[in-house]
This record gives C-alpha cells, sequence and structure tokens, in this order.
C-alpha cells in the first residue's frame, strides 16, 4: 500500500466516488454523500456521511480520512471544519465539459492513479464526441 497517496477517502458529493469508482479505486472510500446514485452499489457499500450543503463531521472524524473530495464554495463550512480538525480536503469547482475532464485527471493525479485518470478521461472525451453525430445535442445551445 502507498502511503504516500490518500488511502481513506471520503467524498462529499456523487462525483469523485462516480470517479473513484470509474478508477478502480473503490476500496479507499470510507464515506460518501447520501444523495450518491452512481454507482448503484455505492449506496449499499459506503457509509452516508453528508449531504450537499450540510455533513456528519463527527462522523467523517471517526472514519480517519486522510483527505476528504468537496465541490464548490457551498461546501465551504464543511471544509474549514474538516481542516480545522487537521484533514485534507480538496474543493474542486468545475463548471465546464471541459472542467469535468480537468477534474478526472487532477483527481486521478492527487490518488496516485495518473495513467488511468487519463484513460478514462479520454473514454469520456470519445463519448461526448459521438453525442451530437447521434443528435442527442440538437438543439442545444
Amino acid at each position: 500500500m502507498d502511503r504516500s497517496t490518500p488511502q481513506r477517502i471520503v467524498c462529499l458529493t456523487e462525483e469523485p466516488t462516480e470517479v473513484l469508482y470509474a478508477l478502480g479505486e473503490e476500496r479507499r472510500i470510507v464515506g460518501i454523500s447520501g444523495f450518491t446514485v452512481r454507482p448503484a452499489r455505492a449506496r449499499r457499500e459506503k457509509p452516508k456521511v453528508s449531504a450537499f450543503t450540510s455533513a456528519k463531521v463527527h462522523r467523517i472524524l471517526e472514519l480517519e480520512p486522510d483527505f476528504v473530495i468537496g465541490f464548490s464554495d457551498i461546501q465551504a463550512d464543511i471544509a474549514r471544519s474538516l481542516i480545522k480538525a487537521g484533514i485534507e480536503v480538496w474543493i474542486s469547482n468545475h463548471r465546464s465539459v471541459a472542467g469535468i475532464l480537468g477534474y478526472v485527471r487532477r483527481l486521478g493525479a492527487l490518488i496516485g492513479a495518473a495513467e488511468r485518470a487519463e484513460r478514462y478521461a479520454l473514454e469520456l472525451e470519445r463519448r461526448i464526441a459521438r453525442l451530437p453525430a447521434a443528435g442527442v445535442l440538437r438543439g442545444v445551445g
């Protein structure tokens, strides 16, 4: 086990949970958002410790995470409480498709899975590129 990268991760929103499962790193997740629906098995496998604007900080601390991942300034108070307790927190703020792809790559790099994250981001880019051809984006914009 590589102790230089996070091993006990709490995901305050669905996005990091989904990405970590896609990268095969779900074993590192020790807590998730109660709003998580993807992947469906995460709801069965992981304790729910947060909503979007609130969290059970005491429960998160009991899980002894070495990394907490959140989204947006809306979670600033949660992040502040965890940082004061000595937990490393990463809050992203992606707002576009390019931002989401960058997020996947950064998250992969932060957990020591940069190559798998790059492959996953490229796969997502290929899927996105096929959308206009399938008529999915017709009339949008």
